[in-house]
């Protein structure tokens, strides 16, 4: 990595949702939705992403060992449901998605965010179209935490932004490198092996970047997203899986979680 490479940054106003089917060409665009124990928010999610109509070419949840009623509701609004065998995670549903897609380009929503809205895919694959060069996209945000119109995303600015500042020149620029809503193409995600647990989204970033260099990297911004908010004690396993997955590509020897 080089210091003066950064990502490109698109901010809402670059966005041309009149021109994306028509820039689509070629490609062919899967969604992919992790989800576990999302029966309240997954149907949603899934009417927002049918709204993009022929942009969308393969609409697929991965039920992560859900006991509620994800899968059922999955179905009802139009996805593939696949269940998610061995153990749980995230990075092992994303695996799994991806295994059960073919599409040249592929995006991963999470399940549980209460204001999807359809230009969250297009927005997301724009820059994939547009620049043959960028081969993964991050969304960024501003994220409310309870009634507050920021400070959600405690794990990403205490954790995620502060180590990749500190190592990986160029990645700090990206604003929520934890972000669930990412877009890639097939052939970067084939040439790297995803992280398990919560790991896989820093990990995804630092390795995509070394493969192919900081300049294929796109950032894209969403507005506003709102979700459940976890407890400050409930942070700590995701934190130790992003710090592990970061340190240990930087050369750091650790213990095995």
């Amino acid at each position: 990595m080089h210091n003066e490479d950064v990502p490109w940054t698109l901010d809402r106003e670059l966005f041309e949702p009149d021109q994306i089917v028509s820039q689509k060409a070629g490609e062919t665009v899967a969604v992919i939705i992790p989800a576990k124990n999302e029966a309240a928010t997954i149907g949603t999610v899934l009417d927002a992403v049918s709204q993009n109509g022929s942009l969308v070419d393969e609409l697929v949840v991965i039920n992560d060992h859900s006991n509620d009623d994800t899968a059922t509701i999955a179905q009802h609004h139009g996805a593939a449901v696949v269940t998610l065998e061995g153990p749980s995670g995230k990075g092992e549903a994303m695996r799994a998605g991806l295994a059960a897609t073919t599409s040249t380009c592929v995006v991963f929503l999470d399940a549980d965010v209460l204001n999807t809205t359809a230009d969250f895919v297009s927005r997301l694959v724009q820059p994939l179209f547009v620049r043959p060069e960028i081969q993964l996209v991050k969304a960024f945000y501003e994220r409310p935490l309870h009634n507050m119109p920021t400070g959600g995303g405690r794990v990403n600015e205490l954790s995620a932004r502060p180590i990749l500042s500190l190592l990986f020149p160029g990645l700090g620029e990206i604003r929520q490198p934890l972000a669930g809503e990412t877009a890639g193409r097939r052939r970067a995600f084939d040439a790297i092996t995803l992280e398990a647990a919560y790991g896989v989204e820093i990990a995804l970033l630092i390795d995509i970047a070394r493969e192919f260099g900081v300049r294929s990297l796109a950032q894209v911004d969403l507005g506003i997203r709102r979700h459940r908010n976890r407890p400050i004690e409930e942070l700590r396993p995701m934190a130790v899986d992003v710090l592990h997955a970061a340190l240990s590509r930087y050369g750091i020897e650790l213990p095995p979680q």
